[in-house]
């Protein structure tokens, strides 16, 4: 005796809508899908050059970043998403120099303040921040972080209303064995285990 099977559906093809969803996906049901894949969080800062050379020093930039990933290893590639428009997007535009810090799970609140919207000048928040500065991209580099890393940008990649920054590694250190990292899941900052 036969097995009797179902034909599959035909395939639909889904169509961006003038916002740019396929039928049937709303931000609210993207975004939610997307918040059950656990991510590292990472702080990416930068060091804006001072506009007059007799001026002040320049300021540090500093951002919390989820989507940051390797890419290769031959040669050492990182990347990070950046909203179009950010402060910091529109630095790397200008700047090719920039760090990340791997955040511990000791340190969420430095993740939370540089999430925040409508947040106050990036100086007073590195204030009682510990840190050093990269000998190769003269960017704050945290200290107590689980890796560091110092890089160039090699490419920009425009990507719906993010940029993909990748980025060289120049210097890659793992200044700190304790701990373990900070996840974010579900909206929120959590600890494995």
């Amino acid at each position: 005796m036969g097995v009797l099977t179902t034909p599959p559906a035909p395939r639909v093809p889904l169509t961006p809508t003038a916002g740019g969803h396929a039928d049937g996906v709303s931000d609210d049901e993207f975004r939610a899908a997307m918040s059950r894949l656990a991510a590292g969080v990472v702080l990416v800062t930068a060091h804006e050059p001072a506009l007059d050379p007799e001026g002040p020093g320049g300021e540090d930039v500093g951002m919390t970043a989820t989507a940051f990933m390797s890419v290769s290893l031959d040669p050492p590639l990182v990347l990070v998403s950046l909203r179009d428009g950010s402060r910091m997007d529109d630095l790397l535009a200008e700047q090719p120099l920039w760090a990340v810090s791997v955040l511990s799970e000791s340190q969420r609140h430095i993740a939370g303040r540089f999430a925040m919207k409508g947040r106050i000048s990036d100086r007073l928040l590195f204030e009682d921040i510990p840190y050093v500065r990269g000998e190769a991209s003269g960017a704050l580099l945290v200290r107590g972080a689980l890796a560091t890393l110092e890089c160039r940008t090699e490419q920009r990649v425009p990507a719906g209303d993010h940029t993909l920054v990748i980025g060289r590694v120049l210097t890659a250190s793992v200044p700190s064995a304790d701990g373990g990292p900070l996840a974010y899941f579900k909206g929120r900052y959590r600890q494995l285990g």
